[in-house]
């Protein structure tokens, strides 16, 4: 009884668990509470959790999943050329447009990515203008694909059209190959549905200038430049390689530039082509896709793998496809709405669902994932520098393990989380966190803000219904 005498002689603090309501009543009474936000796993749901239960425990999964994030770390890419779409893409085809997401139909279609459509259905010489463009568009002439489905990543609306340059990386440990097209940096651009004669110049300027140019260079160097070796300068420079790119630029311009110089090409074309990528600090971005898409690409098909290969926007859903559960099998949802901050001038009401191929970047535990060691990153997307290196460790408790390829020095060199398993996903009830650009919903108007967003749970929760049904 003493103890309890002595328990309750001394000054008592509240631990309030779960719902908040509790704690503002106490407040208002003066007490001091602690409150511990908590909720069941798996959100409480019997059967998830049953679910949870019976593949956490099983090793095959654990060595299936081990498996997969190790091919996605011993990955090399190598930029090795640059080539038209339809000279390198697997399975490309004169009358096919490949685009970002999970796969889409025209009618379907967001605002930004119809533009883009048209821009390139215009750009191939097929219309002559916007009417003609929907026309065909609409017609079932044109075959719409998602660019996941064959070794490519697109940013935005993500549309590769036949004749468009794309960036050729080589997975020198696996052999396969990624593809993207080339980034145009910004202003008025296909990519956020643009296609005035402006977008069209400079689409043609790539394919007949810049592109040629670029080949050569990349032809001189013997293996091609390595991709991997920049992401990881440039994490510890203070990049992520998804929205920030300045310093993975200013090292692939110091790569490139002399190869560039000694090709036989016009030097006023010489002076444009650098120009071209020293004045875009996004220049980079598509290369730190397709170097991500052919690591995640290794990692796919590995059976009895529940890590997340894919993670695709279009605009209209959401998409991830696992390691474990087939080829071109997606798991989709309705994208969400993109939370940070806007541009001058603009509002949230303006901005389209999340959109683009770019959240590979955080497939392969950079992007939002490294945003820890990426301070600078806040003044873009919204947040505080703590609130980053919050998102950063946060994302080890959904993942396989931990990439010291890309190691994040605020996090004293931990390697960045890699491997997203929907198993721990579900059970925790924490989503992937993915930093992105948001795109007007009217096409053409372009880049309205950037700020984070995660996947719907219910892509999470579709595919580990399936994965369970099947093992």
């Amino acid at each position: 009884m003493s103890g309890i005498n002595n328990l309750f002689s001394q000054e008592l603090k509240i631990l309030n668990i779960g719902t908040s309501k509790f704690k503002d009543d106490l407040e208002l009474q003066g007490q001091d509470v602690l409150q511990l936000d908590w909720v069941p796993a798996a959100g409480g749901d019997i059967e998830l959790l049953n679910i949870i239960d019976r593949l956490s425990g099983r090793e095959d999964i654990k060595e299936a999943n081990k498996k997969a994030v190790e091919r996605m770390m011993n990955s090399h890419p190598m930029l090795i050329d640059i080539d038209k779409a339809i000279n390198v893409i697997p399975g490309m085809k004169e009358n096919m447009i490949l685009h970002s997401g999970p796969p889409i139909e025209w009618e379907r279609m967001a605002g930004p990515m119809k533009g883009a459509v048209i821009g390139a259905l215009i750009y191939e010489g097929r219309a002559k203008n916007e009417e003609e463009a929907i026309k065909i568009a609409s017609s079932g002439e044109i075959e719409f694909s998602p660019c996941n489905e064959y070794c490519t990543v697109g940013p935005m609306a993500g549309i590769v059209s036949p004749s468009m340059p794309v960036h050729v990386v080589y997975n020198k440990t696996y052999g396969n190959y990624g593809y993207c097209t080339i980034n145009e940096g910004l202003g008025k651009v296909l990519r956020y549905g643009a296609f005035n004669d402006e977008v069209i110049e400079r689409l043609k300027w790539i394919e007949e200038e810049f592109a040629p140019t670029m080949k050569k260079a990349l032809k001189s160097i013997d293996g091609g430049i390595d991709i991997k070796s920049i992401i990881s300068q440039a994490v510890h420079m203070g990049d992520e390689c998804h929205n920030r790119n300045k310093a993975a630029t200013s090292l692939f311009f110091r790569e490139i530039t002399s190869y560039i110089i000694d090709t036989d090409v016009d030097i006023d074309i010489k002076k444009r082509v650098l120009n071209f990528i020293k004045m875009n600090e996004h220049y980079f971005l598509n290369l730190s896709m397709p170097s991500c898409k052919v690591a995640t690409d290794a990692a796919h098909g590995v059976e009895n793998s529940t890590v997340v290969t894919t993670m695709a926007r279009n605009g209209v859903d959401f998409g991830i496809r696992v390691s474990g559960l087939g080829e071109d099998q997606w798991f989709t949802a309705p994208a969400n709405m993109i939370k940070g901050l806007m541009f001058p001038g603009f509002k949230e009401e303006d901005a389209n669902p999340d959109i683009g191929d770019s959240a590979i970047t955080e497939t392969m535990g950079i992007g939002g994932f490294a945003m820890g060691g990426s301070p600078a990153i806040v003044q873009f997307v919204g947040g505080t520098v703590e609130d980053a290196i919050g998102y950063s460790e946060k994302m080890y408790e959904i993942t396989v393990g931990e990439n010291t390829n890309y190691s994040i020095p605020t996090l004293d060199f931990r390697g960045s989380a890699i491997g997203i398993d929907i198993v721990k996903v579900i059970e925790k009830g924490i989503l992937p966190i993915i930093n992105t650009g948001m795109a007007h919903k009217v096409a053409g108007i372009g880049q309205v803000g950037a700020g984070l967003v995660s996947p719907p749970m219910e892509c999470f929760k579709k595919a580990i219904l399936e994965f369970n049904k099947n093992n």
